[in-house]
C-alpha cells in the first residue's frame, strides 16, 4: 500500500484530532492515529473510547486499506520537515511504515487498523445546525465555568438544552454558574443533554475564526459535531442535571453598574493581599462608590481601592472569591457591567450591559463566602 501527502497538509490535520489523544491509555492501540486510504483520501482518526475525531485529506494512492501510525513519532518528524511532499510505504501482511522524503528513509511500526475502535454511528438521530460562531462563542462563554470534580460527572459538562424558540448551554461547579441562552437559533423539537468538558474544548479550539454551519446530532447516549472535512462524536455524560433556574436569584433589588475593565483591574490588584486559600474580597456598596478591600490576616497583608458606579440599592457589604469574578468579568465584552445582588449571604448576578448581539442573553452567577468581622 503506497501514498504521497504533503508533510504540512498532514501535520496540521493532525494537530487538530490530536487533541483527542490521552497522554496513557488503557490500550496501546489508542496511542495511534487509524489511516484509512480510500483512492484519493485518507480518513485519519484519533479516540480515546469516549471521544472519536476524525477528518479527511486529499492524498495521490492508487490502493484502499487501513494501518494504525504511531501519533506521537509521526507528529514529532513531521514538525522538522518544510512543506514537502511524503511518500508512505506500507507492509500489508507486517504493517511495516516507511516513509521517504528528498531527504531520507524513515522506518516505523505500524498496526493492524482493524484493531482500532470502530467510529460510533448515531443511530435515530435528531438533528440541529448551528453556525460555527455562535456554537464557539456558546462553548468558549460557559466552558470556564463547568467542574472538575469526578464524584459529580453530570456537572463537569456543559449542558445543551434544544427548544423550539431557543438554544441554551448551562455549566457550573456549585460555586460559580453560567446560562448563555440564543434566542436567534432554534430546534424542530424539545430535547437536552450533558456534553462531556474535552469534547466541547476540541470542538471550541476548531471553530475558532471558521465561519461554517455545524451539524450537531444526537440521541440518548451520543452526540456529533460535523463541519469542514471534521467529524467529532463523543459519549454523553449520563445522569440528571441540576435544576440551573431554582438557584438564579428573581428578585435582585441591588443593583450596581460599573466600567468592566476599572473593576477586573482594582479586582486584580487587590487579590493579591487576599487570604491565599479563601481568595475573598470583600464590595462595600453605597450610594455611586464601590470600595473594595482584600485582607491575609496571617501575613498583615491588606488593600483597599474605592471605584465610582451607579448603584441603586441598600448599602451592602458581600465577600466573593475574587478568581470567579476575574473569570467572569474576562468572559463578558461589553464595557459596563450589572452587578445584581439581593442579599449579603445570596448569589451574585453578573450580566454585560447592553450587548451588541441582540440573540445573544449571558446570566453569570457566583455564590458569595462568609465575611469574616
Amino acid at each position: 500500500m503506497k501514498f504521497i501527502v504533503s508533510s504540512t497538509a498532514l501535520l496540521k490535520q493532525l494537530q487538530a484530532v490530536g487533541g483527542v489523544l490521552n497522554s496513557s491509555n488503557t490500550l496501546p492501540i489508542l496511542d495511534n492515529f487509524l489511516f484509512e486510504i480510500n483512492e484519493k483520501e485518507l480518513t485519519v482518526s484519533a479516540s480515546d473510547l469516549e471521544t472519536t475525531m476524525t477528518t479527511q485529506l486529499e492524498i495521490e494512492a492508487k490502493e484502499t486499506g487501513s494501518v494504525a501510525v504511531p501519533a506521537k513519532l509521526l507528529m514529532d518528524i513531521l514538525k522538522t520537515f518544510p512543506d514537502h511532499p511524503l511518500t508512505f510505504l506500507i507492509d500489508d501482511n507486517s504493517f511495516a511504515i516507511e516513509i521517504a522524503s528528498d531527504y531520507g528513509k524513515y522506518k516505523l511500526s505500524g498496526y493492524n487498523g482493524d484493531e482500532f475502535p470502530k467510529v460510533p454511528v448515531i443511530e435515530d438521530p435528531s438533528k440541529i445546525t448551528i453556525n460555527s460562531n455562535i456554537l464557539f462563542r456558546a462553548i468558549e462563554k460557559s466552558i470556564f465555568a463547568a467542574g472538575n470534580d469526578d464524584l459529580r460527572p453530570v456537572m463537569s459538562g456543559i449542558f445543551c438544552q434544544l427548544d423550539t424558540d431557543s438554544i441554551t448551554f448551562v455549566a457550573t461547579d456549585a460555586h460559580k454558574l453560567v446560562r448563555y441562552r440564543r434566542t436567534d437559533v432554534k430546534a424542530e423539537k424539545a430535547a437536552s443533554f450533558i456534553i462531556p468538558k474535552k469534547p466541547m474544548t476540541l470542538v471550541k479550539n476548531l471553530l475558532s475564526g471558521s465561519d461554517e454551519e455545524v451539524v450537531l446530532q444526537y440521541n440518548e447516549s451520543n452526540a456529533q459535531f460535523e463541519f469542514g472535512s471534521f467529524k467529532l462524536v463523543c459519549r454523553l455524560i449520563d445522569g440528571k442535571y441540576p435544576n440551573y433556574e431554582a438557584v438564579i436569584p428573581n428578585e435582585n433589588p441591588n443593583r450596581m453598574t460599573i466600567d468592566r475593565k476599572s473593576l477586573l483591574s482594582s479586582i486584580k490588584r487587590v487579590a493579591i493581599f487576599a487570604n491565599k486559600t479563601t481568595h475573598q474580597v470583600r464590595l462595600q456598596l453605597d450610594n455611586s462608590k464601590l470600595v473594595l478591600n482584600a485582607e491575609d490576616l496571617d501575613f498583615a497583608n491588606a488593600a483597599n481601592e474605592r471605584l465610582t458606579c451607579s448603584y441603586e440599592g441598600d448599602e451592602m457589604e458581600i465577600g466573593f472569591n475574587s478568581r470567579f469574578i476575574l473569570e467572569m468579568l474576562n468572559n463578558i465584552d461589553t464595557e459596563f457591567v450589572v452587578l445584581e445582588l439581593s442579599a449579603p449571604n445570596r448569589a451574585g448576578i453578573l450580566l454585560p450591559e447592553n450587548p451588541e448581539d441582540a440573540g445573544e442573553d449571558i446570566l453569570m452567577l457566583v455564590m458569595p463566602v462568609m465575611l469574616n468581622h
